[in-house]
């Protein structure tokens, strides 16, 4: 409450008022976003925590690169997570605030709901008035090529560029917590596929890393059913 306060005393009217409380998966996050950004005319994203959440920040920061990746995000997001591993939270921002077109800037606990909200406002206010226009995600080449790994997860799937795995498989590992693991050359899976299907936030996770990288071989698709439709209808 004390950040909408703070954002409505800068002059702003809010669009959207989503909780992610109660230790959100990194999917449920970018979910979120997508949602968000679907609504057309917002000047900027704003988010904030309380500062003294417990769960881990570093899977809302994930959610949130992600989906500001695939649609491209051209208006300026001030994002405040607050809590537990918020400096790794906060550079996962800046990293992908370097690969958009608008600023996006990750903030923690010590810094008040009201200079948030004021910084947002200088954001907004250089942005010279530019408006969100909702788009579908971009989607890497590689997906759907023959050539591809696909495994699937709940409610999406993982595709895996096979040709860059050698590049990408230490990053993997890595991110995934060894959910993917090496075969003769080529990735697979280290759990039984009805356990592998529920951890899309570590998979999330190895998306986002390997775009941070600057290798665009692991993409996943997350659905939210009728949302594409949507965007496509009202554009």
């Amino acid at each position: 409450m004390m950040s909408m306060d703070a954002i409505v005393n800068t002059g702003f009217t809010i669009a959207n008022f989503t909780d992610t409380s109660g230790n959100p998966s990194a999917s449920k996050v970018y979910r979120a976003a997508r949602i968000i950004l679907a609504q057309p005319g917002l000047v900027g994203y704003f988010g904030s925590g309380s500062g003294v959440a417990s769960q881990e920040q570093f899977w809302s920061a994930y959610g949130l690169a992600k989906a500001f990746w695939e649609l491209d995000l051209d208006i300026p997001a001030v994002i405040r997570l607050g809590g537990n591993t918020e400096d790794r939270a906060v550079d996962i921002l800046h990293r992908m605030s370097k690969q958009l077109h608008a600023p996006v800037e990750g903030y923690r606990k010590s810094d008040a709901p009201a200079t948030i909200a004021a910084r947002f406002a200088e954001l907004v206010a250089g942005a010279q008035s530019a408006k969100w226009r909702p788009r579908p995600p971009r989607v890497p080449k590689f997906v759907q090529d023959p050539s591809a790994t696909m495994l699937s997860v709940k409610n999406g799937c993982v595709w895996i560029d096979t040709r860059r795995w050698a590049q990408i498989r230490g990053a993997v590992e890595m991110h995934s917590g060894g959910l993917l693991v090496d075969r003769q050359g080529a990735p697979a899976p280290s759990l039984p596929d009805d356990e592998f299907a529920t951890k899309d936030s570590e998979l999330l996770a190895c998306d986002v890393e390997c775009r941070l990288a600057g290798i665009e071989g692991f993409y996943l698709e997350l659905d939210i059913p009728g949302l594409n439709e949507l965007i496509r209808k009202a554009g």
